[in-house]
């Protein structure tokens, strides 16, 4: 299955420690660039959750957010007795600048900046950080791949579409050959006709035959768009077995094969546009240019 660049994931665990949060949010990107905001305290977890993200995502780029709240219930107040004298000295200092300097109060020496909660073990809030990334990342590939289902619908059509203009202009050639040789060949006795009034009477019926025959023949060379017709519906069968996820090589990144493939079929379609022959094939070039267009803008948000 493909999957979208674009998606959200979240998920939250509690323990006796308190509460962990991650989120993951991604946009389109040609290549994986990991953005943090993890809390100082968590910190070093960032390794852990890199190693975790790499080995499950290819490409876009992603915001991965961290925080935590720490259980207090039961938890009587304290202030830690040695910053109390820190802040008693620093306010001393203060006043023999600025006399008029308020005494602290409680509120603010409790939730002094030191004083915050933190993390009372390192090892097991990292466990815990970590396992609540993995059911992020679960929810975040699930939202992947429920988008790029719809991305993936939305190319079948287009690809049909393809694959329907194509069909036509193949069942259209033979006819187009025919019509363009009798053409030429008419086009080509009038031309000698013109030219030599009386100066066709040495040629023999089956030598002017022959010369025209031969003028047709390399013409309809020149025009003959069967390769490219058949590359095309090569390029089609490809298209298809990437969108299904039956390809033989999974572990390349989607969005990055389709874009060559895209390119590949632009090219075979611009070449059947230069042999052009017929407003029939000139259109269906134009119709086919659209859809690889569409095709490629949709492309473009697979990861």
């Amino acid at each position: 299955m493909i999957q979208s660049m674009t998606a959200f994931g979240s998920a939250q665990t509690e323990s006796e420690l308190g509460s962990i949060t991650v989120e993951l949010k991604s946009v389109n990107s040609r290549y994986l660039d990991l953005n943090f905001r993890i809390p100082d305290e968590l910190r070093q977890t960032e390794n852990g959750l890199r190693e975790l993200l790499t080995g499950k995502i290819n490409r876009g780029k992603l915001e991965v957010r961290v925080s935590f709240i720490k259980n207090q219930a039961g938890t009587a107040l304290s202030i830690e007795p040695e910053l109390l004298k820190d802040i008693a000295t620093l306010l001393a200092d203060v006043r023999a600048v600025l006399p008029e300097t308020e005494t602290p109060k409680l509120i603010d020496l409790v939730t002094w900046p030191s004083q915050k909660a933190k993390p009372d073990s390192g090892t097991e809030w990292q466990v815990q950080c970590l396992e609540t990334a993995r059911l992020a990342i679960e929810e975040f590939i699930t939202a992947r791949l429920r988008e790029g289902e719809r991305l993936g619908s939305a190319m079948k059509d287009y690809a049909k579409a393809m694959a329907d203009i194509v069909k036509k202009v193949e069942a259209i050639l033979p006819d187009i050959h025919a019509e363009y040789r009798t053409k030429l060949a008419t086009k080509l006795q009038e031309t000698l006709e013109a030219a030599c009034p009386n100066g066709l009477q040495h040629l023999s019926g089956e030598e002017l035959s022959t010369r025209i025959a031969s003028e047709s023949a390399l013409f309809s060379l020149r025009i003959d768009v069967a390769e490219e017709i058949t590359r095309l519906h090569s390029h089609l069968k490809e298209l298809q077995l990437l969108l299904e996820g039956k390809t033989k090589n999974n572990k390349q990144s989607t969005g990055k094969r389709l874009d060559f493939l895209f390119q590949e079929m632009n090219r075979e379609v611009n070449t059947l546009g230069s042999k052009s022959s017929s407003l029939e094939i000139t259109q269906a070039v134009i119709d086919l240019k659209l859809y690889i267009e569409q095709l490629r803008e949709q492309a473009q948000n697979i990861e």
